[in-house]
């Protein structure tokens, strides 16, 4: 005779007080905050501790005559004295003579520098000998909170030296101090690495291969640039016109048109790019927005002509030069001099050299006609 199952019986579900998931929600974001905090907390103890050592090593040298070798046996003792603690490595032990040598200020370590990752600090101090420069990047880093790839990727792409560099006449057509942050949001030249482009590239070309590699592209602008659309489409007494790149900066609180040109700068470019700048304005901008810039980006540009070209446009506008390590790296006097692919692989492999086709004076960019 089999026994009878009991019947599962559900128990209801307790029903949740009204608020909870709010309140659930909130708890989450201050865990989340103070995990943050004690993070950035312990990484500034870090460094500061790294800078004290390294100010020690750094005071013993000079007035005792240290060796390198008093370095590796410190290490060696400070290692069995604190096993679980990682960074007390002879190489580390220099990054911290390194670090105290280059910032002998300590309220500048403790305002900016140990507000960095302590591996940011030793990229700084391989790849920036400028002092000025690498001031520079501490402050750009923790205002905008780079990643060390990021920190890498400004470095090595000379962003000092680029920021804030692009022609404009901001000055004369936004207020203040609207102009000098919008001066200082455009950089010249751009580089756009990332493109694949060859002689005779189109305006169409280069602007596919920047939506192709947005977020890249997007980390070339710099922070506070939001993509709105590529051929940005609008009518004007029943006639089509396109923007080629329409993007947003949320800090100038602003639409930015960016119009690409394969070849040299050319005075008219101002007067489409203005024509673009007015269409915005009427169409997209609403009453929380500041007035629209345009930024003009070209192959090359001569300084006077641009000046000219900007002297009397009301709208503000920015003029750089793009550039791309592929074309613009070889200076121009060794264009066209050297071997081709096919006399490379015939050295290399022995054979008879492929006849190379006739050498052109110099390479350049095509420009094309929409």
């Amino acid at each position: 005779m089999t026994a009878r199952r009991r019947p599962i019986v559900q128990r209801p579900v307790a029903q949740l007080p009204c608020g909870y998931a709010a309140l659930l929600k909130d708890i989450k974001a201050r865990v989340r905050a103070a995990q943050l905090k004690a993070g950035l907390a312990v990484n500034r103890e870090l460094v500061l501790l790294y800078w004290h050592i390294g100010r020690e090593i750094l005071a013993r040298q000079k007035q005792e005559g240290w060796g390198a070798k008093v370095i590796d046996r410190l290490s060696r003792d400070l290692s069995r004295e604190f096993p679980e603690m990682s960074g007390l490595s002879p190489r580390n032990l220099k990054y911290m003579r390194a670090f105290a040598e280059a910032w002998p200020e300590e309220p500048f370590v403790q305002q900016l520098a140990a507000q960095m990752p302590w591996f940011h600090n030793c990229v700084l101090l391989d790849k920036v000998a400028d002092t000025e420069a690498r001031r520079w990047y501490v402050r750009a880093t923790v205002e905008h909170g780079w990643s060390r790839n990021v920190l890498v990727h400004q470095i090595e792409t000379d962003l000092y030296r680029r920021q804030g560099k692009a022609l404009t006449n901001f000055k004369r057509t936004l207020p203040a101090p609207q102009s000098d942050l919008a001066q200082q949001v455009l950089k010249d030249p751009y580089t756009f690495d990332f493109l694949t482009l060859g002689a005779a590239v189109r305006e169409r070309d280069i602007e596919q291969g920047l939506v192709r590699h947005v977020a890249r592209f997007l980390l070339e602008l710099g922070s506070g640039f939001a993509f709105v659309g590529e051929q940005y489409r609008f009518e004007v007494s029943d006639k089509e016109f396109f923007v080629d790149l329409l993007l947003y900066h949320t800090r100038l609180h602003c639409y930015v048109v960016v119009e690409l040109k394969a070849g040299e700068f050319k005075p008219e470019h101002t007067g489409q790019l203005n024509f673009y700048l007015s269409a915005v304005d009427d169409r997209l901008k609403t009453a929380g927005d500041n007035p629209s810039i345009g930024i003009l980006l070209c192959a090359a540009k001569d300084k006077l002509i641009v000046e000219y070209a900007l002297r009397d446009v009301k709208k503000p506008i920015g003029v750089a030069e793009w550039r791309t390590r592929l074309v613009r790296t070889l200076p121009r006097q060794y264009k066209g001099s050297l071997p081709t692919i096919e006399e490379l692989e015939a050295e290399l492999t022995g054979g008879a050299k492929t006849p190379a086709a006739p050498k052109k004076k110099s390479i350049g960019f095509r420009s094309e006609q929409r």
